[in-house]
């Protein structure tokens, strides 16, 4: 079996070659652009298969009327199963009962733990949030939820200072401006790639999630959305430079769009990107028959336990 980091970005799609809109057509990328031979993160890019990766666009839409959200479509990228369907619905930002429900029995982290593989949920949360979740004025997010219901602590500040989590925003920039900690430690964005690759390799299966991406998104600020895709590049590059492909693959997926066309303060209709990286034979065995968002937790399940019916 192998190993596996989900590199989550929150509110992606594949969109247009349209600089005035997409980001992702403005932005300097040269990690990604080398990974992809040349071609840039849009929509007519996949489906592509190169020497190191893989990219196909999956259906987030899934069947279901109106816009895709985040609670419904990390849900379905949790569990595999179609969210928005079995609901009727598009819902988010935050999981209400129907989807806690879902996420909370048979998610990625349990059911991979129940098969004895080390599972990690990498992300640093500050002080603040863990008040806000006690206190009852934040729910947690989906895959917050999915973790913690699977038994998993969340990463904190000394688990950051250990170099054992890693910040939202990568570097920690953000907790010293944003949230006034200002003993919160900083690293270059590679340094935050690199240790990226080296927590990953060292578990079964491990998650990052970036959410930055949608408010970027939300924001409709193209030079802050270069600047962030950017920063997320350099990131990637210390990423690939430490990652071993013999051992594991890379997932770069999304639960629906909206940084790639920021003409919109929505999200989009835009299928999401499946970016899959490691040795041609594995990620051609995780991409068969991978078409919409129900179909990542069965290839991950796959892939890491070798059994894609593991039970819920």
């Amino acid at each position: 079996m192998m190993k596996l980091l989900f590199l989550f970005m929150d509110g992606v799609g594949l969109g247009k070659d349209d600089p005035q809109i997409n980001p992702f057509a403005r932005a300097r990328m040269p990690a990604l652009e080398a990974l992809l031979e040349g071609r840039r993160l849009l929509a007519d890019a996949a489906p592509f298969e190169g020497r190191r990766a893989s990219l196909l666009a999956l259906d987030a839409c899934l069947g279901v009327s109106g816009l895709p959200q985040s609670a419904t479509g990390q849900a379905t990228l949790l569990t595999g199963r179609n969210v928005p369907r079995e609901l009727g619905y598009h819902y988010g930002p935050k999981p209400n009962p129907q989807v806690a429900s879902l996420v909370s029995n048979g998610n990625l982290f349990a059911r991979l733990k129940a098969a004895g593989r080390c599972t990690a949920f990498l992300n640093a949360y500050p002080p603040g949030y863990f008040a806000a979740i006690e206190s009852g004025r934040r729910i947690y997010a989906a895959i917050a939820l999915a973790a913690t219901r699977a038994g998993l602590m969340l990463r904190d500040m000394d688990d950051l200072r250990r170099g054992e989590a890693i910040a939202a925003d990568f570097t920690g920039l953000g907790l010293r401006q944003r949230l006034g900690l200002k003993d919160a430690p900083l690293i270059s964005p590679r340094a935050a790639g690199e240790r990226l690759a080296r927590l990953a390799l060292g578990c079964d299966f491990s998650l990052f999630e970036y959410w930055p991406s949608d408010y970027a998104g939300h924001g409709q600020d193209m030079d802050a959305a270069c600047e962030l895709l950017e920063t997320f590049d350099q990131v990637l590059e210390g990423l690939l430079t430490n990652w071993d492909d013999e051992a594991g693959l890379i997932l770069i997926t999304s639960d629906h769009g909206n940084l790639e066309d920021l003409s919109t303060r929505r999200h989009t209709e835009n299928p999401s990107p499946a970016l899959v990286i490691g040795a041609r034979s594995a990620r051609r065995r995780f991409t068969a028959g991978l078409k919409d968002l129900t179909h990542i937790a069965p290839a991950i399940l796959q892939t890491v336990a070798g059994d894609g019916r593991l039970p819920a």
